[in-house]
C-alpha cells in the first residue's frame, strides 16, 4: 500500500476549513510566518503555506526581512506579534542566518502562538504526556501512520534521526501510543539490523536511499520524511531516505516522496493554528 500523503492531507484541511466555517463571531484564526532572507527551499515552503491557510480561512500574512536584520529587532518583531489579538499562530521559518540564535528566537515566541510546536514549554509538554502543540511533521507522520496501523500498541517502532524538528517529538508520539521505539542515528552500531525487527520505520535522517529493501521486513510499515536531490541522467530528482522502488511492493505500508509526508506538514500547520486560535479565543475544540 502507497500512503497517498496528498489525499490525506486534503481530507485533514477540509476538516479545519469546516471547523472554521463554523466559527462564531468576525475573528478567525490568523498566522503570521516570518521569512529571513532569500532561501529558495523556504520561499516556496511559505508560498504554499500562506495558499493553503487563505483556502481553509485562515487570515495569513508573511513578514519578509532583509537577511542582515539583528536579532534584537527579529526579537522585537514577534513580541509585537505575541501580543496582537488577531495572531493566534507565529512561525519563524528555518534555517535562520548564522548570527542569529535559533535557539534564542523560538524561545520568544509565546508558547500559545507556537504552532510548529518548537518552543521548550511545548517540547516539555509533549514529553510529559500533557496538551501541546506537536511539531508539524511528526503530527503529519502520525496521521499517516494511523492510516495503515489504527492499534499501535506493542508494537516495535524504529526512527532514524534524533533531531528535535523530527526524531524526538516523533517518539514522544509512539510512546503515547504505546509503542516500544528505538532511536537510531550516525553513531548507532548495525543499524541495518536494529530495522530488521521493527514493525514500523520512521526515515528522518537526510540521506538518499538510506533504508534498503534487506532491511525491512515484509508486513512492516515505513514512513519517508527524507527530502534529497539527486541527479538522475543529467535531471535533478527528489528522493527520500527510503529506497522506495525496491521496497514499495515488499512492505504493509509506505509513503513517497514527493506526496508522502510534505503535505501532511503544511496540514498540520494548520490545524495547529486553528487549536491555538480556539485556545486563545476559549473556543471548545472540535
Amino acid at each position: 500500500m502507497i500512503i497517498d500523503g496528498k489525499k490525506i492531507a486534503e481530507q485533514l484541511r477540509e476538516k479545519v476549513k469546516n471547523n472554521i466555517d463554523k466559527i462564531s463571531g468576525s475573528q478567525k484564526p490568523g498566522l503570521t510566518v516570518i521569512l529571513i532572507g532569500d532561501h529558495p527551499a523556504s520561499q516556496i515552503y511559505v508560498r504554499n503555506k500562506e495558499k493553503f491557510a487563505k483556502e481553509v480561512g485562515i487570515n495569513s500574512e508573511v513578514l519578509r526581512f532583509d537577511k542582515n536584520i539583528t536579532e534584537q529587532n527579529l526579537k522585537d518583531e514577534i513580541r509585537k506579534l505575541n501580543t496582537n489579538p488577531n495572531v493566534h499562530g507565529i512561525l519563524v521559518q528555518l534555517p535562520l542566518p548564522d548570527h542569529i540564535n535559533q535557539k534564542d528566537i523560538i524561545e520568544t515566541i509565546d508558547p500559545t502562538k507556537d504552532v510548529d510546536g518548537f518552543h521548550p514549554v511545548n517540547v516539555g509538554n509533549l514529553s510529559s504526556g500533557n496538551d501541546a502543540m506537536v511539531p508539524c511533521t511528526p503530527l503529519g507522520c502520525y496521521y499517516l501512520i494511523k492510516q495503515v496501523l489504527p492499534n499501535l500498541s506493542g508494537l516495535h517502532a524504529v526512527v532514524i534521526g534524533r533531531s528535535n524538528i523530527n526524531g524526538k517529538p516523533m517518539t514522544q508520539l509512539l510512546l503515547k501510543e504505546n509503542c516500544t521505539v528505538t532511536i537510531v542515528h550516525s553513531k548507532t552500531k548495525n543499524i541495518e539490523e536494529i530495522c530488521k525487527r521493527a514493525d514500523l520505520i520512521i526515515a528522518a535522517v537526510g540521506k538518499a536511499k538510506m533504508v534498503k529493501k534487506d532491511w525491512v521486513k515484509s508486513d512492516a510499515v515505513v514512513i519517508d520524511v527524507g527530502i534529497n536531490r539527486l541527479e538522475v541522467e543529467g535531471k535533478n530528482k527528489i528522493v527520500g531516505d527510503v529506497d522506495f522502488e525496491n521496497l514499495k511492493d515488499h512492505v504493509k505500508g509506505i509513503t513517497p516522496v514527493p506526496g508522502g509526508v510534505g503535505p501532511m506538514t503544511i496540514a498540520c500547520l494548520l490545524e495547529n493554528t486553528l487549536k491555538a486560535f480556539n485556545k486563545i479565543s476559549g473556543n471548545a475544540p472540535r
